[in-house]
């Protein structure tokens, strides 16, 4: 149980990391961190809208964030590098932050969704739902959805094209939660590859006429295939007509 143990406390860590990161920077656009081991150390991709936040002043942010990580999270050496997001907006914690920063600041719920979902699909995307939770009109608990586009929900295409994150946003009301699910055409694979057919390879014959060669007519080509038919069943016929007159001399 050693083993499993290491391994949930493992996962546990790096959600607490990923939590921290979200909430740290922020500013930045957030969208996801890839963490792996390494000999020397652990290294930490950081994938954000704007680097610069996080570099900070001379490289003042990296060095901040490099001791947070090994003194409060235990990651051995860290190395921290710094991605750009080529589109932001087809990220779904990037679009999560975003819609909760504008609900923060007393935007209607539903007009931020709406921008959110319009932001979303003029960026090329192929599909997008939006469901927003929680104290949205009054006491009482209450949920929407918006969808636009193709948005898979079951298979494998959902499993593989569909990316989802979840943000919180406290309001004077309640908490409200955002859910967002996009789904990106580059990563849409067809199941089925349409190829063109070859064309036919037109036979040459020489004319009698000229002596040269030339592309042989359809008229031409039937009759040819006729004659080929009828060679190939006076063969047959022969064959036949061989073997049985071995069956007769054999009897």
């Amino acid at each position: 149980m050693s083993s499993v143990k290491n391994v949930i406390k493992d996962n546990y860590n790096m959600m607490l990391l990923k939590d921290y990161l979200r909430a740290a920077i922020k500013e930045a656009g957030f969208s996801h961190a890839e963490i792996s081991k390494t000999p020397t150390g652990t290294r930490v991709a950081l994938h954000v809208t704007r680097p610069g936040i996080v570099i900070g002043r001379k490289g003042s942010g990296i060095r901040e964030l490099t001791d947070k990580l090994a003194t409060d999270f235990g990651l051995k050496n860290p190395q921290i590098s710094v991605v750009e997001i080529d589109k932001p907006e087809l990220s779904p914690s990037v679009m999560c932050n975003r819609m909760a920063s504008h609900i923060e600041r007393g935007t209607a719920f539903r007009r931020a969704t709406m921008w959110t979902l319009k932001q979303i699909m003029e960026n090329g995307a192929m599909g997008v739902q939006i469901t927003i939770s929680g104290k949205l009109r009054g006491d009482r608990s209450a949920f929407e959805k918006h969808t636009a586009g193709i948005l898979p929900r079951a298979g494998h295409h959902a499993e593989v094209i569909v990316d989802e994150d979840i943000a919180h946003v406290k309001t004077p009301m309640g908490l409200i939660g955002i859910r967002i699910r996009i789904a990106r055409k580059e990563k849409f694979v067809p199941e089925f590859e349409l190829k063109t057919v070859k064309p036919k390879k037109v036979k040459q014959v020489k004319d009698a006429d000229t002596g040269k060669m030339r592309d042989e007519t359809e008229a031409e080509r039937k009759a040819r295939t006729e004659s080929e038919q009828i060679a190939l069943e006076e063969e047959k016929m022969k064959e036949l007509e061989t073997l049985e007159e071995e069956e007769a001399k054999l009897k």
